[in-house]
């Protein structure tokens, strides 16, 4: 579980720090071998705690791409890693992810302008999304961190 988590991590971190997106086929494919490794009882997560561990990366995900904190790649990679964790160690690293972006001094910032998008009802999503300001934080290193932390039982 550890070395499906890590590669996985690293390879939507790099594409994300590339690319500031992580595309539908790598989330996709992530998913569909978590619960393929869980279903061959090749890790410690069952099928069930894998659907879970989705199920439990999308609720907690999905609330900051509503008011636009994140993308949907960032939840679905969440989601993706939560096959494989499980949805106890899913919580584990959503917490660890968010203590990395808060280090990384890009939390503050993301809530705060996810809250101005919010209060503006939306009139702010250009300048939010400028393409010439470094408003895109690519989230999924702080994702594969948290995942790689809780996979450990860190």
């Amino acid at each position: 579980m550890v070395a499906f988590v890590a590669s996985c991590g690293a390879a939507s971190a790099l594409v994300d720090l590339r690319c500031r997106r992580v595309p539908n086929p790598l989330t996709l494919a992530i998913a569909v071998l978590g619960v393929a490794l869980a279903a061959t009882r090749t890790t410690s997560v069952s099928p069930a705690q894998a659907l879970g561990g989705l199920a439990v990366g999308l609720l907690l995900m999905f609330p900051g791409f509503l008011i636009g904190a994140t993308g949907g790649g960032d939840v679905k990679l969440f989601a993706a890693l939560g096959t494989a964790l499980g949805p106890s160690r899913t919580l584990v690293g959503a917490a660890l992810a968010l203590v990395i972006a808060w280090r990384r001094k890009r939390l503050a910032t993301t809530i705060e302008r996810a809250m101005a998008l919010v209060s503006a009802d939306g009139a702010l999503v250009r300048e939010i999304e400028h393409p010439a300001r470094n408003n895109r934080f690519a989230y999924a290193p702080a994702i594969a961190l948290g995942a790689l932390a809780a996979a450990l039982g860190l």
